[in-house]
């Protein structure tokens, strides 16, 4: 039988294949799985031998990657959090954008760019990688910080500057010298006042209309009760959005979809919304990964390693002294400068998008965007090693910064610039145990770990809780339970619960994967330890039984074995009335 010329097929394969493979390299060298993507996209490109992927698919796979990503960024847009800290993160992200650019600009005129190609170059090393700041944060426990949430506003800054830049790029493009045009300042101007004005009337819609009938719609789905509706609705408002935008009112995809994000996250359902985007997102999102590595020329480490090395040393060092002197400037602690700084140390999604449209515009030369992309694979390798260096004087000054109160309150960090009750040692690289024996280990704090856990503290018990979300985390704090922040699969995160010395671990997250990790690691942590898990199949139920659960709680059996408790009661009462009332049975009371 011939073979079948299916390009999209073996794009799709073999990128993600490769990128599975080379992930899991990374994840085991401890840096990021990006490194490992971005890796795959080069084997599969131009630039190197063997199999050579469509590039043009590819560029249609990464834009929905991009729709993906933003949508994802709108999501968990809070403009509460982002005020909390404005006071810090809107001056700094603004001057360091600023600083990076001139970095930047100098780096170019040295090259012989033009200055469009330098303010294009500048922006795209001027803003940090989400997903790598982000994880960078969680595996640290230091998100629900102070510390934690300057970086994530100031990163939501830079993120809402790149939106607009990318916005605005097609508009000034002639301005800039793209493709050689001479500029017509005329024209630029009513390019740029035109596109001004459709994005106004996008966002004035979405903000008026949109946030009714947005989340309008999700909950119609989620009324329906079918979680497969409920997760095609999801889809549909992300791309179909950022389609409409582009469509009707001239605008990008990753704004379309920023919004999109950003008006679902108003609604109650946005965190179950965020739960189904996930696995398509993050797929797409690897593919996106792909497509930009191959983009990449690894000729430039030879052709030009002096450029390279400028471009690295403006990502890591040049941004680190602008952000660690605008926090220090505003009196915030070296701790916090430091944790800044080597948070923005390095570059991602935005640098790509920003690079790939700039040498489409004919703005940015090829050689820009392969130092970009050299720049970004470098600095994500280097990312975990200064986050270490930050680190370690740190943790030699405070191995456990976390100090006791009163019996059942949380514990409070002496550092002063960490957020009242986070629990977590101001070393992050410092894992320290908890201090308590004898105590239940709670899994999750959502709607059924809450009510777990409240019931715990009502009886006087010992409780440490394990989350991530900021709400759930504040709400356990509120019922007395020590908290970890961090996801608990992870094995250094979980080895903090003593679970040698604890007396039970109940897990109530939803998911059998991450939940079979968290029992399979605790058993083999203490072989006497009673483990209590969520399921909601036979299959998880098995699943968790054979990976050392005491007891696996399917929810849907018990609520049947409540509802059939209650209708024997009901049927027994009604048999003592008949009894009772000679043959005759009343009707039971109300």
């Amino acid at each position: 039988m011939p073979a079948h010329h299916t390009p999209l097929v073996s794009m799709i394969a073999i990128g993600l294949v490769l990128a599975f493979l080379l992930g899991l390299v990374a994840h085991r060298l401890r840096v990021s799985p990006l490194v490992g993507y971005l890796l795959a996209g080069i084997i599969v490109g131009p630039f190197t031998p063997g199999f050579v992927a469509d590039q043009a698919l590819a560029n249609e796979l990464a834009e929905i990657g991009v729709i993906l990503l933003m949508f994802a960024v709108g999501l968990h847009f809070s403009l509460k959090d982002l005020l909390s800290v404005r006071a810090v993160a809107l001056p700094g992200a603004v001057v360091q954008i600023g600083v990076a650019t001139l970095l930047g600009m100098a780096l170019a005129w040295a090259l012989g760019w033009q200055v469009g190609a330098g303010i294009v170059f500048g922006l795209a090393l001027s803003v940090a990688s989400t997903v790598v700041l982000i994880r960078a944060l969680q595996e640290r426990r230091i998100m629900d910080t102070d510390r934690g949430r300057i970086a994530v506003g100031w990163l939501i800054v830079e993120d809402l500057a790149m939106v607009l830049v990318l916005v605005m790029l097609p508009a000034l493009a002639g301005a800039l010298g793209g493709a050689g045009e001479t500029p017509d300042w005329y024209a630029i101007a009513f390019s740029a006042g035109m596109t001004l004005v459709k994005v106004a009337t996008f966002v004035a819609i979405m903000l008026i209309a949109g946030r009714r009938v947005v989340p309008w719609i999700m909950h119609y789905a989620a009324h329906t009760g079918s979680r497969e509706l409920f997760r095609l609705s999801v889809y549909a408002v992300a791309l179909g959005i950022a389609y409409g935008a582009a469509a009707l009112f001239g605008v990008s995809f990753a704004l379309g979809a920023f919004f999109a994000g950003m008006v679902l996250a108003e609604s109650p359902l946005s965190q179950r919304a965020t739960e189904e985007a996930l696995p398509l997102r993050d797929a797409f999102a690897v593919l996106f990964f792909v497509s930009v590595g191959m983009l990449f020329d690894p000729g430039v480490l030879v052709r030009s390693p002096w450029s390279v090395l400028a471009t690295v040393t403006i990502i890591v060092i040049g941004k680190s002294i602008a952000a660690y002197s605008i926090v220090r400037l505003f009196g915030r602690s070296n701790g916090t400068a430091l944790t800044i700084s080597a948070s923005l140390a390095q570059i991602g999604e935005f640098s790509f998008i920003l690079a790939g449209l700039g040498v489409g515009m004919g703005v940015l030369p090829q050689e820009g965007r392969d130092l970009i992309l050299a720049g970004a694979i470098i600095s994500i390798l280097l990312n975990p090693l200064i986050f270490a260096a930050v680190d370690r004087p740190r943790s030699r000054k405070a191995p456990d910064r976390t100090l006791p109160t009163s019996a059942g309150d949380n514990a409070v960090p002496a550092a002063a610039d960490d957020a009242v009750g986070a629990v977590v040692p101001d070393a992050a690289a410092d894992l320290t145990p908890t201090s308590l024996t004898d105590h239940d280990v709670l899994i999750g704090y959502g709607r059924v770990g809450s009510l777990v856990g409240s019931g715990l503290r009502a009886a006087g018990r010992p409780v440490l809780v394990f989350e991530e979300r900021a709400d759930e985390i504040e709400a356990a704090r509120r019922d007395g339970a020590e908290v970890v922040v961090g996801n608990a699969a992870d094995p250094e995160i979980l080895a903090t619960a003593n679970l040698p010395a604890a007396r039970r671990l109940i897990v109530t997250v939803p998911e059998a994967f991450e939940a079979g990790q968290v029992v399979e690691q605790a058993r083999a942590a203490n072989p006497n330890l009673e483990i209590v898990a969520r399921a909601h199949t036979d299959a998880a139920v098995e699943h968790l039984t054979d990976l050392g659960a005491s007891l696996a709680v399917m929810g849907e059996r018990e609520i049947a074995l409540r509802i059939l408790e209650r209708i024997e009661h009901d049927d027994e009462a009604a048999g003592a009335r008949l009894q009772a009332g000679g043959g005759r049975a009343d009707p039971p009371a109300d």
